[in-house]
C-alpha cells in the first residue's frame, strides 16, 4: 500500500549513536592519602534496568559473580513520538547525490522524537556522583550528535540530544543479606529525522544558486543592496573540439605560446592542451600570454601540433554530478528595490509580486 521496501536504519543508529556517548565513563576509588588504589570503567548495555536488578535480588550472596557487575549503566528506547514543531511540506524536496545513480530528488524526513531512558546502577553513592558529574555538564541541556543517517545519499545530521530530567531511588532498606543498589534514571529525547525510500530516479543538476541581499529582513521596504551569482566552471575539456593547434613546442618554463589561429581565442578565459589548463592574460597576433598550471593541473611540455582546446558553456554543459569543477562568481549592486520572482525568472516590484 505504502510502497517500495525501505529501511535506513536510522532509529537504530540514533540508539546506538547515544549509546557512544557513554562507552567511556570511568570511576575512581582512592585511598586515605589520596591515592589511586583503582580505575573501573563502567560497562554499558543496552537492556531495560530491571533485568540487573532482578539478577541481584535473586542472587544476593556478596561472595556471587553478581557484585563484580555493578557499578553498571544500561539504556532503552521508550518511545517515539511525532514532533510537529519540525514538521515541514510533506512535498518538499531537496537534492542528494546517491551512490550509484547521481543527483536524486529526496522527499523531506518526518521528524520524530525518540525518548531514550539511561539507567545507572552503583553500590556506593560516592561512585554514582562520579558518574553523573561525567554526564550533566555536557547537556545544557542539549548535546548535538552527529550520526550518518542514510548510507546510500551520505546524509548526516546532528541529531540534538535533550536531558528531560534524573530521578533517583535508593534500595537501603532491609536485612544484612539484602545488597543495597542506588538507581538514578536519566531520561532523554533525541530528535531524529525518518527517511523513506530513497528514489533511483535522477534529478536535475544545479547549475546555478543565485543570492539577493537586502538593507533589512522587511522585504517590502527594504533596498535590494546587492546580488550575488555563481556558477560551475569547468576545468577541463568535455567536447575535444581542437579549436587551434601549437605552431612551436613549448616547455614547462614557457609562458608564451604560438598558436595557428587565435580567433577564438578569448582573454580570461581558459584553454586545455593535452591534460594541462591555462589561463589566457594576453593576446597578440598569434602569440598567446598564458598561466600555466591551472585548477592543480601539472605544467608539461607540449609539443608542436598539439591540439588546443577551449574551455567554454558547451563545456560547461557537460559536467557531470561527480566531476571536480571551478565556480565563476559574479556581484551585482542594486537599489532598486525588486525581488526575483523564481516561478517566472525574472525581477519585479514587490507590490506587483505580492498581487
Amino acid at each position: 500500500m505504502f510502497g517500495k521496501y525501505a529501511y535506513n536504519e536510522i532509529i537504530k543508529r540514533t540508539i546506538v549513536a547515544f549509546g557512544t556517548l557513554f562507552n567511556n565513563i570511568q570511576i575512581r576509588h582512592k585511598d586515605g592519602s589520596d591515592n589511586d588504589i583503582s580505575l573501573i570503567k563502567v560497562p554499558i548495555a543496552y537492556g531495560p534496568i530491571q533485568k540487573f536488578l532482578a539478577r541481584l535480588d535473586e542472587k544476593p550472596d556478596p561472595r556471587n559473580r553478581v557484585a563484580i557487575t555493578l557499578p553498571r549503566m544500561a539504556f532503552e528506547m521508550t518511545s517515539i513520538q511525532y514532533d510537529a514543531s519540525r514538521k515541514v511540506s510533506t512535498i518538499q524536496t531537496f537534492q542528494a547525490n546517491k551512490s550509484g545513480t547521481g543527483p536524486v530528488q529526496v522527499y523531506m524526513p518526518a521528524p520524530y522524537n525518540i525518548g531514550i531512558q539511561l539507567s545507572i546502577i552503583t553500590k556506593y553513592q560516592d561512585d554514582m556522583l562520579q558518574i553523573i558529574e561525567q554526564i550533566l555538564p555536557y547537556f545544557q541541556p542539549q548535546f548535538n550528535v552527529t550520526v550518518d543517517l542514510v548510507n546510500s545519499i551520505g546524509e548526516k545530521r546532528d541529531i540534538p540530544i535533550i536531558l528531560d530530567g534524573i530521578s533517583m531511588s535508593d534500595d537501603y532498606e532491609g536485612d544484612y543479606s539484602t545488597r543495597r543498589s542506588l538507581v538514578y534514571t536519566l531520561n532523554f529525547t533525541a530528535k531524529t529525522a525518518i527517511f523513506g525510500a530513497i528514489s533511483d530516479t535522477k534529478g536535475p543538476i544545479i547549475k546555478k544558486v543565485q543570492v539577493d541581499y537586502y538593507t533589512n529582513t522587511e522585504r517590502a521596504n527594504a533596498s535590494r543592496q546587492l546580488r550575488y551569482t555563481v556558477e560551475p566552471r569547468p576545468i577541463k575539456d568535455y567536447n575535444n573540439d581542437a579549436t587551434t593547434v601549437l605552431t612551436r613546442a613549448v616547455d614547462e618554463s614557457d609562458v608564451q605560446i604560438l598558436v595557428a589561429d587565435s580567433t577564438s581565442l578569448v582573454v580570461e578565459k581558459y584553454i586545455m592542451i593535452n591534460d594541462e589548463e591555462m589561463l589566457i592574460k594576453a593576446i597578440n597576433g598569434n602569440t598567446v600570454d598564458v598561466v600555466r598550471g591551472q585548477d592543480r593541473t601539472i605544467k608539461a611540455v607540449h609539443e608542436e601540433g598539439d591540439a588546443i582546446n577551449i574551455i567554454n558553456d558547451a563545456d560547461k554543459e557537460l559536467i557531470q554530478y561527480n566531476d571536480e569543477f571551478g565556480f565563476d562568481e559574479e556581484y551585482f549592486d542594486f537599489g532598486d528595490g525588486r525581488v526575483f520572482s523564481s516561478r517566472k525568472g525574472v525581477d519585479l516590484w514587490w507590490m506587483i509580486l505580492m498581487q
